[in-house]
C-alpha cells in the first residue's frame, strides 16, 4: 500500500487542502476523516478485495472515503452520476458486493449487495489482493452499450506521484471523480500539498468566480469547455490574474481555437496532456502554448505509432477489463488507443482524431477536427461539430452543425463557409450539409458528441 501518501497527507497538516465557496478543509482534516472512514467501514464488515462502488463527487467526504477504501485493500469503483439507471449498470458491470453512498448533508450509506461467501471474485480482483494492494475500477463510456469496467492496481497509480515536488499551488478539479483525469488532477495535487478547489457546478462562471475567489493557478479542462468558457465572455467578467496554466486533453484540440484562447488569455501558459483511462495519464511536453503539437516524455511510459495509430505502454497500465476481452492490447502489453496521430521530423506528435470518428468519402479519409478548425478560423462561427453523414454514393459525406456568433445573417454565413472551406480544403473535406444550431451537442464529460451514421443526406 502507498503509506508514503499518507505521511505526506500528516505532514501537510494544517495546510488548506479542499476549498468550495466558503468552506477550507485542511490535510489535517482530511487524515482523521480518512481514519474515520476506515474504521466505521471494516466494523461494518467490509473486508479486504471486497468491489464497492463509491457514490459521490468531489468533498472532504468523498475522497477521505475513497482512501479509506485503498487502506483496507478493498476495490473502489468511483460513479459520479445522478442517474439511477446508470448507477445500477455499473455495480452490475463492477459485480460490486458493496455500495457506499455520501448524501449531500455529509451523511453516509454502506449497503451490502451480495454476500461475498456466494460470489466467487473476478481472478483480477484476486490478483490485486494477492499482491497487497488496493484496486480501482473505472468505466468506459459505455456509449455502443454497457460500459467496460477496467482494473488498476492503486499502487502502480499512485506511486507515480511519489517523486512530485511538494509546493503550494492552487488547482481547480474540473473532470469528473469517476474519470481518469479528474482522478489524475486529484493525485497530483494531493502528492504536492496543493489546493484543490472543486466548483459548485461545471458553468462556466461559476468556474470563473471558483478561480477568482480561491487564487486558482491552474484549470484542467477539455477544448470543449474552453470553448464555452470563452462564449460565455467568463473570462471578461472575473479577475483570473491567478492563473498560469490551463491544462487540456480528452479530445482533439482544433488549432484556431486554441489561437482564440491564447488571444482571450495572453498570459495564460496552455498545456496539451494526453492519456486514457487504460494507460494512466502520461507526462507530456507541448510545443508552445499556440502549438497542438506535444511530445510525451515519461519515464513510466514508451509509446509508438502503428500505421498512424499511438500505442502506449505504461507502468500505471490496467491489470485488464472485468467485463470484456482484450483485443486492444497486443500480447507483449501495447495498448491500441484509437487516436491517430502524425508525427514531425523531431519527434512532435499532432493528434488528428480518433479512429472511430474518421469520415470516409468514397475511400477518402476526413479528420472532423480539421474541418472544425477551419470553420473557426472565421469570426462568424462560435462553435461548430463535423460529423459524418450517410451517403448513397459516397458512402458518407461531411455535415457540420455551426453555432453562429450574436446577431450573424445565417443565411450569409453558410455562404461563407462554403467559400472558405473550398480555399482551404480539398473538395472532399468540404462540408456537403451546414445546419445550425444554438449549441453543439456534447456529453456531460464536456467532450464533443460525434453523430455517428446519421441518416442519409436528401
Amino acid at each position: 500500500m502507498s503509506d508514503w501518501l499518507f505521511e505526506r497527507f500528516k505532514e501537510f497538516g494544517e495546510r488548506p487542502f479542499l476549498a468550495q465557496d466558503s468552506e477550507t478543509h485542511t490535510y489535517s482534516e482530511l487524515s482523521q476523516q480518512i481514519e474515520a472512514y476506515r474504521s466505521a467501514l471494516a466494523q461494518q464488515g467490509l473486508q479486504a478485495g471486497d468491489v464497492v462502488t463509491l457514490e459521490t463527487d468531489y468533498s472532504l467526504q468523498g475522497i477521505a472515503a475513497l482512501f479509506a477504501l485503498f487502506q483496507l485493500r478493498a476495490i473502489a469503483a468511483p460513479v459520479a452520476t445522478v442517474s439511477q439507471t446508470e448507477i445500477e449498470m455499473r455495480r452490475e458491470v463492477a459485480n460490486a458486493n458493496w455500495s457506499l453512498t455520501i448524501h449531500e448533508d455529509h451523511t453516509h450509506t454502506l449497503s451490502r449487495l451480495v454476500d461475498p461467501q456466494e460470489q466467487a471474485p473476478h481472478a483480477l480482483i484476486v490478483e490485486v489482493t494477492q499482491s497487497g494492494a488496493a484496486g480501482l475500477i473505472l468505466f468506459s463510456s459505455g456509449s455502443t452499450g454497457h460500459p467496460k469496467a477496467m482494473i488498476h492496481n492503486t499502487d502502480h497509480l499512485l506511486n507515480q506521484f511519489a517523486k512530485k515536488r511538494k509546493r503550494r499551488l492552487s488547482i481547480l478539479i474540473f473532470l469528473l471523480f469517476d474519470h481518469i483525469g479528474g482522478l489524475n488532477t486529484l493525485f497530483n495535487g494531493l502528492a504536492s500539498g496543493a489546493l484543490i478547489v472543486t466548483p459548485r457546478s461545471r458553468d462556466a462562471n461559476i468556474v470563473a468566480e471558483a478561480i477568482q475567489r480561491h487564487g486558482v493557478n491552474l484549470l484542467p479542462a477539455s477544448p470543449t469547455f474552453l470553448n464555452l468558457f470563452l462564449l460565455s465572455g467568463a473570462h471578461r467578467n472575473y479577475d483570473l490574474s491567478s492563473l498560469r496554466f490551463i491544462t487540456y486533453g480528452t479530445e482533439p484540440m482544433p488549432e484556431s481555437l486554441l489561437l482564440r484562447l491564447k488571444e482571450a488569455l495572453p498570459d495564460v501558459a496552455f498545456i496539451q496532456t494526453f492519456g486514457t483511462s487504460e494507460t494512466g495519464i502520461s507526462q507530456t511536453v507541448s510545443r508552445s502554448s499556440s502549438s497542438t503539437q506535444i511530445k510525451i516524455d515519461d519515464p513510466n511510459s514508451e509509446h509508438k505509432i502503428v500505421e498512424g495509430e499511438l500505442w502506449l505502454r505504461s507502468k500505471s497500465q490496467i491489470l485488464g477489463y472485468l467485463n470484456h476481452e482484450m483485443s486492444r492490447f497486443t500480447a507483449d502489453g501495447w495498448f491500441k488507443t484509437g487516436d491517430l496521430v502524425e508525427e514531425a521530423d523531431d519527434g512532435f506528435l499532432t493528434i488528428t482524431g480518433r479512429r472511430e470518428d474518421i469520415i470516409n468519402v468514397g475511400g477518402e479519409k476526413v479528420t472532423p477536427s480539421e474541418v472544425e478548425s477551419i470553420l473557426l478560423e472565421l469570426p462568424e462561427v462560435a462553435d461548430c461539430l463535423v460529423y459524418g453523414q450517410l451517403n448513397a454514393i459516397t458512402g458518407q459525406n461531411v455535415a457540420a452543425e455551426v453555432v453562429p456568433a450574436q446577431d450573424t445573417d445565417r443565411k450569409a454565413l453558410k455562404r461563407k463557409i462554403k467559400q472558405h472551406c473550398r480555399k482551404a480544403l480539398s473538395p472532399y473535406k468540404v462540408p456537403a450539409r451546414i445546419q445550425f444550431t444554438d449549441q453543439t451537442t456534447f456529453s456531460d464529460r464536456f467532450k464533443k458528441s460525434r453523430i455517428a451514421q446519421a441518416k442519409p443526406n436528401d
